[in-house]
């Protein structure tokens, strides 16, 4: 059983490293092609950028292969041993403390390296030491409080519930709306600062927008995501009552009033056609099945592994296995969200132009150095967005490749 599942986990390693090297390969040739969409020393940035990333991956992709060794090996044995606590589900959560503590030191290095090193070069980042530690301060008290609640109340029903993996998916799924209904009013401000749009004209005619699409908010909001980073966005965020417009202060700054109408009727576009809850479908179906997995662990795995079968060593093994049925359901879940995104586009269109819409999209590649040409593997696992050449395509924009 235990080389059965080594095995997998190998060839899901190999499958990501192999995705990385063919988009290195990929991107290194095209970068000796005529730039496309972008000016041509974005062009080669992007391409540079992207090249980078994707060596970081692969480092990082080994290095989760190691972290897999180290729990599988001694890793979940040992913690079993260290946190002596006789209430199981109390040992629950601070054995998951201790597992998510651990790797996320081990990622530690990978996300500075990014921030500070790789994002700072291509003149992304603008975090400095002191924003960095605050943010993660930020996140682990929210995960103390709220993740070691959710985890407490998943070890009562894995102990009291004999067939605990439907209710365990239910008590999660339910947690993901939550979040969706709870981000932008009351997690979000956490880390950013919100103010209520002062440009009047630009805010009646993003409200004109909303009532075309049939849709209401609390409010239409900037915020101050330049601190972090200057890459352009928009969202219109939230479930129900809660949905509020977020305009980056770097897309203010960038686009002019046609091309943010245009770009926010792509994000209306999504909620006019019901997007979200497409996608938090296909959020629950990926829920089900990791819970109808490993919600029937056979003991023999538990037994390979030399660890007890409990709630805290099953939670353990969910989150390690995980991004396996995660990394291979996300071709399923990129199609769809390719093929919705051509429909937000239209939306968009429908809202401002084609003309305004695509020229956004040419600022946001430009601003944000993304390189419009990916390897089809990289495509398939990892873009819910198409390929920028197919979206101007279908706006009407020649494009010579």
């Amino acid at each position: 059983m235990l080389l059965t599942i080594g095995i997998i986990y190998f060839i899901y390693i190999l499958t990501k490293v192999y995705v990385s090297v063919m988009e290195i390969g990929f991107v290194a040739k095209a970068k000796g092609d005529k730039p496309v969409i972008l000016l041509p020393s974005n062009y080669i940035k992007a391409a540079n950028y992207r090249i980078s990333s994707q060596r970081v991956e692969i480092v990082s992709t080994l290095f989760e292969y190691i972290s897999f060794i180290f729990w599988i090996a001694f890793g979940l044995k040992w913690l079993d041993q260290v946190i002596i606590v006789d209430d199981v589900a109390t040992k629950s959560v601070l054995y998951m403390y201790a597992f998510f503590g651990i790797n996320y030191l081990f990622s530690l290095p990978f996300s500075l390296y990014q921030t500070f090193v790789l994002d700072k070069k291509y003149g992304f980042s603008n975090m400095d030491i002191k924003l960095f530690i605050s943010d993660t301060l930020k996140s682990i008290m929210l995960f103390l409080i709220f993740g070691g609640l959710v985890v407490w109340v998943i070890a009562k029903i894995i102990i009291h519930i004999q067939n605990w993996w439907i209710w365990g998916f239910l008590t999660i799924f339910a947690v993901v709306i939550a979040i969706n209904m709870l981000y932008p009013t009351y997690i979000a401000p956490l880390f950013n600062k919100f103010k209520v749009l002062d440009d009047e004209d630009l805010k009646a005619s993003i409200e004109k927008l909303l009532e075309k699409a049939g849709l209401k908010s609390d409010g239409v909001f900037s915020v101050d995501a330049s601190k972090r980073d200057n890459r352009l966005n928009a969202y219109f965020g939230g479930l129900g009552s809660s949905k509020r417009v977020v305009l980056f202060d770097t897309l203010l700054e960038k686009l002019n009033k046609k091309e943010i109408l245009a770009v926010l009727g792509h994000e209306l576009g999504h909620y006019k056609h019901r997007d979200i809850y497409k996608n938090i479908a296909l959020i629950g179906g990926l829920l089900f099945i990791m819970f109808a997995i490993f919600g029937n662990l056979p003991n023999e795995l538990f037994e390979a592994i030399k660890i007890p079968k409990t709630p805290y060593t099953i939670m353990a093994l969910f989150m390690i296995f995980s991004p396996i049925v995660t990394f291979f359901y996300m071709p399923i879940f990129g199609f769809i969200s390719r093929r919705n995104e051509y429909r937000a586009d239209e939306y968009g269109s429908e809202c401002e132009s084609s003309v305004a819409l695509a020229e956004a999209l040419e600022k946001l590649a430009n601003e944000n150095r993304s390189f419009p040409k990916s390897h089809p593997l990289t495509i398939l696992f990892y873009h819910t967005h198409p390929p920028l050449i197919e979206r101007l395509k279908r706006l009407g924009k020649k494009v010579e490749e």
